[in-house]
């Protein structure tokens, strides 16, 4: 017999094809999981695949759902057509996020914000207004926490995209991560909790459930926003105010779920699952809080808190966020399938299965990863919790077909065929604690084989035994400066390598880990760790996964001398598999974060460097115009661009930028440009207005021209190549500088004059212009005057009161720049033709900001002795080579 009445679920606005792209979202981080060898940021990726995609829009469908049975209202046509709007635009803009993200292209990154914060803004909209216009039950204003949620999440995601620019401090980090995870994801469990909990009990709420909920929302959301705001100005102890705060209201509503608790001991999968996942979400926010307290009374600086964030966060996405979206889908998608109470039963039963059994080794497992154990035992636990939590993805389909074939035959018929089906909630106690017995055995049992196995992972001896009786190599290595030393490790084949590495930098925290899969922690400034790297038989790379760190050189290269390679290679043959590249092991595991040839900036140029000429030399005291002559010859050049890295350029005179040409305003400069290259070139003066027809033709290797143009308007003004394509020939070197004095520019002391350009590098070794690179507008390097920090290797010289004036060409292709110098304040600045402040007393500039093409001179003096950085304050080109230092003197 057919029900024909409306379903309740769809008055709500839901039905159950919704929570599709959440199963879809669980999908790709478990495999995100599995591959997380072979992909670029593997940490960012799985906690942004699981909250940012499974339970971002889990929240968008299930809060929508929930404001509808709380406010006691039914949802329109017009309502499910938003919904499928809101979460369209929710879904397609993570995924645009994280393609964005993978692939260091800001623009595409913000599109997927925009998106994101649309649908967040406009579900939280459509909420407030229904809480409005409604009647509320008892339970009606916890939909107050869905509202706040959804406002905080728009902080969360606007200061994410700020952070995808690759210019984020830790503390922005921090403050992005406690809104999201406390604040979107926490504050809307909290709202739910409050009746999703009794419900899955199948008990009533406590009498003062309402009341604790309503009390308890200004102190966790307060808490969220003062924790936060401490971790912007990067007070340890208003972060630890904030979190307090926060733990408070997490009590207030705990006292009612234990109350309920009490009436009915959580037995089935969901309800065990939640109530797991509520106590790892307070024992997390309690550590941070402790840490922040620690970490203040004893002076250890924000960097220590970040660090403590950073290896807390991995536990509340899977003991938390992960446990509480997977037990509260168990219980409400057979409730919301319905067909009466059998169907429901049956659906409830089949999810349930090996409930005790699946919760007790997921938790257990995730006990041992956060306990100090070996490398090898973490990896391993880890997979159990894997196995444990992806388990739901088999159960779901199984599920869902057992309940709509109940619906489908009449509950009567389904168990005549079958049987009764009893929930293993349901089930006799001593086959509950016999799942939860057998559970904890086997995680206990593999743990106790791992450590038995390898003692010295475990700490406990100097030797391994049984399998692992290999010899055992213990190596100290230092973290600094964006550098493992040593970053080359000789190690016999079949030796077990053990590091302890430690972290001397002042300031940073890094980690290290391998191409192999084991991995260390975090580290926090004097912190040290022992890896247990395991017993080594091939070459193994090793990197730190710190957004950045690894493209600034921070590698490690552990080489297995003796193995079958090496054999092959003394015999003339390949063995050497690639390792004579220092990066070769992380570029055979295709991680595409940072390529494994990225330059080693921090490293010392060669031997034959020399820096490019920044001093503009004054001009010759004039009363009239002047011809000046000047012959720019083509060549090919194979230049170094990056210690260690040579790139074949197309030159004007042998250098990338060309020289500079100077001059007045009324000077007539008579070019004479002469092809010596290999294929055909041209030239374009932005100094000289004329018909480009003629002058700016492209010639033919071996022909020249004659260029001849008068400068009538002063300005820092680009020339280049303007043959097709123009954008490889400018990103190959071919640009340079005119510089065209206003008729009262004052003289100064110094002046100097930096060209910004970009490479996008082929082979390191000799290699062209990578034209498919350009396209990502991603360019490995960022230069002043065509070599990545040639002005930390050659400072350039000032003295304490010198006026200085520096000339600044941004010549592109793509990167904007905006010059500025640490420490200095301009006093003058002039940009394309005008003066924003001309020697101003009492104000000041702080950067040049210029577009592709645009150039300009600011002037400043120094008020001391010492060193001045210089950079483009697009902190990501300023780590691509934008940098350089005035070294200032008495």
């Amino acid at each position: 017999m057919t029900d024909k009445a409306p379903d309740p679920m769809k008055r709500r606005g839901f039905w159950a094809m919704r929570d599709i792209p959440t199963v879809v979202w669980l999908v790709l981080t478990v495999l995100s999981t599995i591959v997380h060898r072979w992909v670029p940021m593997p940490t960012w990726l799985m906690l942004h695949l699981l909250l940012l995609g499974a339970v971002t829009h889990a929240i968008l469908v299930w809060s929508q759902y929930f404001s509808y049975a709380l406010l006691r209202s039914s949802a329109t046509a017009d309502d499910r057509r938003r919904q499928n709007i809101r979460l369209i635009l929710s879904n397609s803009g993570t995924a645009v996020i994280v393609a964005g993200v993978m692939t260091a292209i800001w623009a595409i990154t913000l599109v997927g914000a925009a998106a994101l914060i649309t649908a967040v803004v406009w579900h939280g909209i459509s909420l407030y207004r229904r809480a409005r216009r409604s009647m509320p039950g008892r339970f009606g204003r916890t939909v107050r926490y869905y509202i706040t949620s959804a406002a905080l999440l728009t902080v969360g995601a606007l200061l994410g995209a700020w952070l995808a620019r690759g210019d984020g401090a830790p503390n922005l980090v921090l403050a992005h991560a406690l809104i999201n995870a406390l604040g979107w994801i926490g504050l809307t469990v909290a709202g739910t909790v409050v009746t999703l909990w009794p419900t899955i009990l199948r008990t009533r709420a406590d009498e003062h459930a309402a009341i604790g909920a309503a009390r308890a929302l200004p102190v966790l959301a307060g808490g969220v926003v003062v924790a936060a705001a401490g971790a912007v100005v990067e007070q340890l102890l208003i972060v630890a105010l904030g979190l307090a705060g926060y733990l408070a209201g997490l009590v207030i509503i705990g006292l009612s779920l234990v109350r309920a608790a009490r009436n009915k001991p959580p037995y089935s999968f969901a309800a065990l699952s939640v109530g797991a996942a509520l106590v790892w979400w307070a024992g997390t926010v309690a550590m941070v809080t402790v840490g922040a307290v620690v970490f203040a009374l004893t002076g250890e600086g924000f960097a220590a808190l970040d660090a403590l964030f950073g290896q807390v966060v991995p536990y509340l996405a899977a003991g938390f966020a992960a446990q509480v979206l997977l037990g509260a889908l168990s219980y409400l998608i057979p409730v919301v399938l319905g067909g009466g109470p059998s169907p429901v039963r049956i659906g409830t039963a089949a999810f349930d299965a090996g409930g005790v059994l699946r919760v007790t080794v997921a938790n257990a497992a995730l006990a041992v990863c956060a306990l100090p154990v070996s490398s090898l035992l973490r990896v391993v636990a880890s997979m159990m919790y894997l196995v444990a939590m992806a388990s739901f993805l088999v159960i779901l389909p199984r599920a869902m077909r057992a309940q709509r074939r109940a619906k489908a035959d009449g509950a009567a018929q389904h168990d005549k065929r079958r049987g009764p089906i009893t929930p293993e909630g349901e089930q006799p106690r001593g086959r509950r604690a016999g799942q939860a017995m057998a559970g904890l055995l086997a995680v206990v049992l593999v743990s106790a084989g791992i450590a038995a196995a390898d003692p010295a992972g475990m700490g406990w001896s100097a030797a391994p035994t049984g399998d692992a009786d290999a010899p055992v190599q213990t190596v100290q290595v230092e973290a600094a400066d964006m550098r493992f030393t040593p970053d080359r490790i000789e190690v016999p084949a079949g030796t077990r390598l053990v590091i302890e590495i430690t972290n001397t930098d002042a300031s940073q925290v890094h980690d290290l880990v391998f191409a192999n899969g084991i991995a260390g922690g975090r580290l926090a400034p004097g912190e040290s760790e022992t890896i247990d790297v395991g017993v080594i038989t091939e070459d193994v790379g090793g990197w730190c996964s710190i957004l950045g760190h690894r493209q600034m050189g921070m590698t490690l290269q552990i080489v297995a001398t003796g193995a079958a390679q090496d054999a092959e290679s003394d015999a003339g043959g390949h063995g050497d598999h690639g390792m004579g590249d220092p990066d070769a092991g992380a570029h055979d595991m295709g991680d595409h974060d940072a390529d494994a040839g990225a330059p080693d900036l921090m490293a010392d140029p060669g031997p034959d460097f020399e820096p490019y000429d920044a001093v503009l030399p004054a001009l010759p005291a004039s009363d009239s115009p002047v011809t000046r002559e000047v012959t720019l010859t083509v060549t090919d050049e194979q230049r170094e661009v990056a210690p260690g890295v040579t790139q074949t350029l197309w030159t004007y005179n042998g250098t990338a930028p060309g020289p500079v040409l100077h001059g007045r305003v009324g000077d007539t400069f008579e070019v004479t440009l002469v092809n010596d290259g290999t294929m055909g070139h041209s030239i374009d003066f932005h100094a000289g207005a004329l018909a480009p027809d003629r002058p700016m033709r492209t010639i033919a290797p071996g022909e020249s021209l004659t260029y001849t143009f008068t400068a009538t308007r002063a300005g820092i003004w680009m020339y280049h190549c303007s043959t097709m394509p123009m954008s490889a020939h400018i990103a190959n070197g071919m640009y340079g500088a005119v510089v065209i004095e206003p008729d009262d520019l004052p003289a100064v002391d110094r002046s100097y004059v930096l060209v910004q350009g970009e490479y996008y590098l082929g082979d390191h070794d000799g290699g062209l212009v990578d034209v498919d690179a350009m396209a990502t507008r991603n360019p490995d390097l960022v230069t002043f005057n065509g070599y990545a920090n040639q002005y930390d290797h050659a400072p350039l010289p000032a003295r304490v009161g010198e006026r200085v004036r520096v000339w600044v060409l941004d010549a592109g292709v793509e990167r904007p720049s905006s010059f500025h110098v640490v420490g200095g304040q301009f006093d003058t600045v002039w940009s394309e033709g005008a003066y924003s402040i001309n020697r101003a007393e009492g104000t000041g500039a702080q950067v040049l900001p210029l577009a592709v093409a645009q150039g300009g001179f600011v002037e400043l003096t120094f008020p001391e002795a010492g060193h001045y950085p210089f950079v483009s304050h697009f902190m990501i080109d300023a780590e691509r080579g934008a940098h350089g230092i005035f070294a200032v003197e008495d």
